[in-house]
Formats: C-alpha cells, sequence, structure tokens
C-alpha cells in the first residue's frame, strides 16, 4: 500500500498512516458487513483511482475473485466512487450489478480524516445467497452500518487506538451489542458461552456488561474500577477478565455513528487455551534456563575442584592433564551459562568464541596472541557445546606445540557462515607440523577429542596443513541451520 499510495496519490506520510490504521480495523467491517472491501484513492492529476487495499469477508461469500490491489480506473467510469468523493456522503444504489451471474450490492463510503475526504471504500455485497437475516447478521449488518457511518465521519478508526488483528477478538469470536447506558441488547451464542465460562448463570441480554462482568471478575482483591467501565463500552480499549478459571478478552468499540453515543460493540474470545499453553511455555523455559544455570554452576564446581588437585600434584605431567581438563571443562560451562540466559536452545556463537579464546590464551600470557575475525553466528546448543570443546582443543594445541616455551607469535581464528555451512579456519605463526604428519591419524588426546566431535558430532570434516605463515593451519567445515 506505500508504494501504490506514494506512487499514484497526492497524500502525505499522516494521510497514510490513517489509512494504515484503517486497513487494521476493516475486517471487522468486512466481516460485520459480509461484504468485501476495496479503498480506491484519486491520483494526482484527479483523473483516475488507484485501488490500494482490500479485504474479504470470512461470514460470507467474497464478490471478487480476484485481486483488485493495483488496479486503476478512469474517473467518471464508477458513479459511486465519484459521487462520494465529491459529496463526502455513503452512496447506495438500488438495483445490483451482475459479475459472472452474481448479484452484488455496491456501496461507497467515503474516507474522512480532518474534514478532508481521503478516499472511498467500496463495499460489495455477494448477494447470491441472501435468505431471511436472523438476529445476528441484523446486528452485524446494523452494527456494520453505524461503523460505515463512523468511517464517513472521520471518527473511525480511532487515533490512539492501534488494533493487531491477529491478536485482537473478531466478530466471528463472539460479539456482544450494548445501549447507550452498557446494557446488553444482543449477545451472540459464542459471547454468551465466554460469559458462561467465567460464571455467569442466566442470560446476557438486559444485563448491565460492566457491573456483571467486574461482579464474575475474581474477589481476591479490590475490582478494577476501570473494568466495569471498559466492559460498558465507554471507550475503546481491550482488557482480559479471569474468573472460575476462564480467561476472556474483551475489545471495546463505542458506537458514534453521529457523533453521539448511542452504544457500544463488545467482540470477545476465549483466551483460556491460549494463556493456559503460554504460562506453560514460560514455565518450561525458565526450567530450562534454570538448568542451563546449575549445570554451569556444577561445571564450575567440578573446574575448581580439578584445579584445587592439580595444585596438588607434584608430577608435571598430571598436573598438565587436569589444567587441561579445567579447560575443557571450562569451555561447555561457557555454553551453559550462555543458555540460561536465552529463551531459546540457540547461543550468539561469536561471545562464546571470544571467551574460550581468552581462556586459552591464559596458557601463554603476553608471549601468543590470539585473534577472531569473521562471523559464527546463530548456533543451536547441539552444534554449540562440542563446537566450544572442539575450539579449545585446537588453540590448546597450537599455544603449547606451536611455540616454545620463550617463542613469540600469533594464533588467528577465523569463522566464514554461508547458508548452510560454517568454515572454521585456525592458523598459527609457530614452528609448523611434523614431517609426515598425519591429522587423521596421528596427534595426542586433544586431536582425537576434535575428530570425534567433529566427525561423529558435528557431521563435519577436519584437516591439519602448513600455513602461510610457516605453521600449522586448522580446516573445519561444519553443517549448520540456514540464517533466519
Amino acid at each position: 500500500m506505500n508504494d501504490l499510495v506514494r506512487q499514484h496519490t497526492a497524500l502525505d506520510d499522516s494521510d497514510l498512516e490513517w489509512l494504515h490504521l484503517l486497513v487494521s480495523e476493516w475486517q471487522l467491517l468486512s466481516d460485520l458487513s459480509f461484504a468485501d472491501l476495496v479503498l480506491w484513492v484519486p491520483t494526482k492529476d484527479g483523473t483516475r483511482y488507484v485501488s490500494v487495499a482490500q479485504m474479504r469477508p470470512n461470514t460470507g461469500p467474497t464478490s471478487y475473485q480476484d485481486d483488485m490491489v493495483g488496479h486503476l480506473v478512469p474517473r467518471g467510469r464508477r458513479p459511486m466512487l465519484d459521487a462520494a468523493l465529491d459529496e463526502g456522503r455513503i452512496v447506495r444504489e438500488g438495483d445490483p450489478e451482475w459479475r459472472e451471474e452474481v448479484p452484488v450490492r455496491v456501496e461507497s463510503i467515503p474516507v474522512r480524516r480532518d474534514g478532508r475526504v481521503l478516499g472511498v471504500i467500496a463495499r460489495n455485497t455477494n448477494l447470491l445467497t441472501v435468505r431471511t437475516p436472523s438476529r445476528l447478521e441484523l446486528t452485524y449488518l446494523q452494527s456494520a452500518s453505524d461503523l460505515a457511518q463512523m468511517i464517513a465521519a472521520g471518527s473511525f478508526p480511532f487515533p490512539a487506538e492501534q488494533v493487531d488483528m491477529d491478536a485482537s477478538p473478531r466478530a466471528g469470536d463472539g460479539l456482544i451489542r450494548l445501549d447507550a447506558d452498557g446494557v446488553v441488547q444482543y449477545a451472540s451464542p459464542n459471547a454468551l458461552s465466554a460469559y458462561h465460562r467465567l460464571g455467569l448463570a442466566t442470560d446476557l441480554v438486559g444485563l448491565h456488561l460492566g457491573q456483571t462482568t467486574a461482579d464474575l471478575a475474581p474477589s481476591r482483591g479490590p475490582v478494577d474500577e476501570a473494568l466495569a467501565k471498559l466492559a460498558s463500552g465507554w471507550a475503546p480499549r481491550e482488557t482480559e477478565v479471569e474468573g472460575n478459571d476462564a480467561i476472556i478478552q474483551l475489545r471495546a468499540i463505542p458506537l458514534k455513528p453521529k457523533g453521539t453515543r448511542i452504544g457500544s460493540l463488545v467482540l470477545l474470545r476465549d483466551v483460556t487455551e491460549l494463556r493456559r499453553r503460554e504460562r506453560e511455555l514460560i514455565t518450561k523455559d525458565a526450567t530450562i534456563r534454570e538448568i542451563h544455570h546449575r549445570v554451569k554452576n556444577n561445571l564450575q564446581t567440578v573446574a575448581a575442584l580439578l584445579r584445587l588437585q592439580a595444585r596438588r600434584m607434584d608430577s608435571d605431567k598430571a598436573r598438565g592433564a587436569l589444567e587441561e581438563a579445567v579447560r575443557r571443562v571450562g569451555s561447555i560451562a561457557i555454553v551453559h551459562e550462555t543458555l540460561s540466559q536465552n529463551l531459546d536452545e540457540r547461543v550468539a556463537f561469536d561471545d562464546i568464541a571470544d571467551r574460550v579464546i581468552a581462556m586459552v590464551a591464559e596458557l601463554s600470557p603476553g608471549r601468543v596472541t590470539a585473534n577472531r575475525s569473521g562471523r559464527f553466528g546463530i548456533l543451536t546448543a547441539e552444534t554449540a557445546t562440542p563446537l566450544s570443546m572442539v575450539l579449545t582443543e585446537l588453540l590448546q594445541n597450537a599455544l603449547e606445540h606451536g611455540f616454545g616455551p620463550a617463542r613469540r607469535g600469533t594464533v588467528e581464528v577465523t569463522a566464514a557462515r554461508g547458508p548452510e555451512r560454517l568454515l572454521i579456519t585456525i592458523e598459527d605463526d609457530g614452528r609448523g607440523l611434523p614431517e609426515g604428519f598425519d591429522p587423521q591419524r596421528a596427534g595426542n588426546l586433544g586431536l582425537q577429542i576434535v575428530r570425534t566431535l567433529v566427525v561423529g558430532e558435528l557431521g563435519g570434516t577436519f584437516d591439519m596443513v602448513p600455513g602461510d605463515l610457516g605453521g600449522a593451519r586448522v580446516l573445519l567445515d561444519i553443517p549448520v541451520e540456514p540464517l533466519k
């Protein structure tokens, strides 16, 4: 809609925002009218109309099988559009149009804002299945007529109320029509069922909806006075009412077709099951985060015990083995710490990689510098945990075997994230690989761990080759989930 309005019309950004607000509401008008809606806006030169939005009803058959958005119509071809735009009034014709052997009643509703008519809504009702309307259908049609008059007067939609069409109740979910005093004139079967779930034992018709709703609300504390006011339809608001183990979502729409409030529409739906599932998900997420937090704490305790044991060892070899184990446990703890702060089992691995690099760099403080370039991106926990261990082992191997006790140098970690692959290079400028070294067979425990994790758990490939800087280069190719 933005492109069409800016390309073809003279409307400014504030006018466009009003049209967006209207379109966010007009599913309701379409459903109450049992009709298709097409929004036509005059072009800059005033010689044509361009259709910028379209809506089909959920409550009846459509009048348009084709998409009308983007169509241009010369002024004069549809006199009802001209009359509605020029005279600023709702225009109805007596006889229906026939479209592909289907009778269609056509109406034009001017869209007014601040005294100016911005465009015209063409309301088209398929009359093929017309029959004697029920009480529900009559209530729908009367409410649609009131809303149409409010659009023509510029008093609907409500400027301060941006509606989420996916989250707000719709007409079919439940509808109540109130008079000016807030007394129920009509309640649809779905609406009545929702109030029965709240604990109402009688019919709604004739009851004051605000007071009835307040009486059904929980009594464990003072009832919010605004609840009774809102349920009476005095202001365009949304709220939720909880009682009798049920949760009902309410939306009030004051009706002022001629400038004076004559009553209200209250749309409602039973969201008990939806809220229950949301609460279960919140509880599940909190439990998972707590588990990751406890695992991280337990791993840090294990690392502390291993570190304490290493200090008591007389053998340098045994002390070194325990210190390697401390770093391995620490790399896993870093992943669980990150997972404990997230709402899902996905982590930004760049932060984890930087922390692992800093942890391993403590092996040679001031001598060997480790750096990262490129992005790992978001990884699942199933990938992040073994990858953090792989990175720890490879960095530890480079620092221990690539550089002597007094040698200085650098280790570069490079990540290249593709749509479905993650390529990682770890290159140092140390002493290089021994002659005849076979990375797929030879190596210490650390390289055995790397091969097992990369090939067995991550489903990737691992290789070590001489580097351009005279040291060693490690190449990892790992499949990952596509970026979203």
